[in-house]
């Protein structure tokens, strides 16, 4: 019986290996372009990677050459012939035209190139938003206070990164307007709000006590990192 079951199980083996080769003649093509295609996609992925930070790089040189310039409109003409190849590279390039735009005066083109930024929206919020607030303190001779203070109201969302800027911002319409009482209300809430800092809890503090108000220090914290004493008192 063990000579039977021993030739049976040599048998098996060879039907399964025939089996085995059967399937590979037939489906192994499969295998193979499955193979190609993973290493096929990964050197085609390497290659955009590579194509991405040659351009990057390219882009980069080409601003650097733009700002070597010495006449501010020159640097701005300069960035405005470039042509950026994603919409957050356009937008950084805006950005900066912007920056020169105001440097050589002209304000007007400024403000165009940073609403270009501000309503496009294949950009990161925060490129818009810096765009739309640059714009908004540039129009200050330009656009009427109700107009702006809707443009920084809209900047004060919950989470925004600019939200304290655009809180000082609103501060200065109400002064602008002659709404004292407000504008000191802002800026006390800038002095207790948890994420101000410490340049702009100076600013407050001054602009306060320049407009004839008594700051609310109790407990508020210092610029230095310490605890401000209420007015009449010394930090210990």
């Amino acid at each position: 019986m063990s000579d039977t079951d021993g030739f049976i199980d040599e048998v098996n083996d060879e039907l399964r290996r025939d089996r085995m080769l059967g399937t590979l003649k037939r489906y192994g093509w499969i295998a193979v372009l499955v193979v190609l295609a993973i290493v096929g996609g990964a050197a085609y992925s390497e290659y955009r990677k590579a194509q991405a930070r040659a351009q990057a790089e390219s882009f980069g040189d080409s601003i650097t050459a733009a700002l070597e310039a010495q006449d501010p409109a020159a640097r701005a003409d300069a960035l405005a012939a470039l042509s950026p190849q994603t919409p957050t590279a356009r937008a950084t390039l805006d950005l900066l035209t912007a920056s020169e735009r105001v440097a050589s005066g002209d304000r007007a083109a400024a403000i165009d190139a940073l609403d270009a930024v501000a309503l496009n929206g294949e950009v990161p919020q925060i490129y818009r938003q810096i765009a739309q607030f640059k714009a908004l303190t540039l129009s200050v001779d330009t656009m009427p206070a109700a107009e702006r203070r809707q443009g920084f109201e809209a900047l004060t969302g919950a989470g925004g990164t600019l939200r304290l800027l655009a809180e000082e911002q609103l501060a200065l319409i109400a002064i602008e307007q002659g709404e004292i009482a407000d504008a000191v209300a802002r800026y006390q809430a800038l002095l207790t709000d948890a994420e101000v800092t410490p340049d702009l809890q100076q600013r407050a503090l001054q602009v306060i006590v320049a407009l004839g108000a008594e700051p609310d220090l109790d407990g508020t914290q210092a610029p230095d990192g310490g605890i401000v004493a209420p007015v009449g008192e010394t930090n210990d």
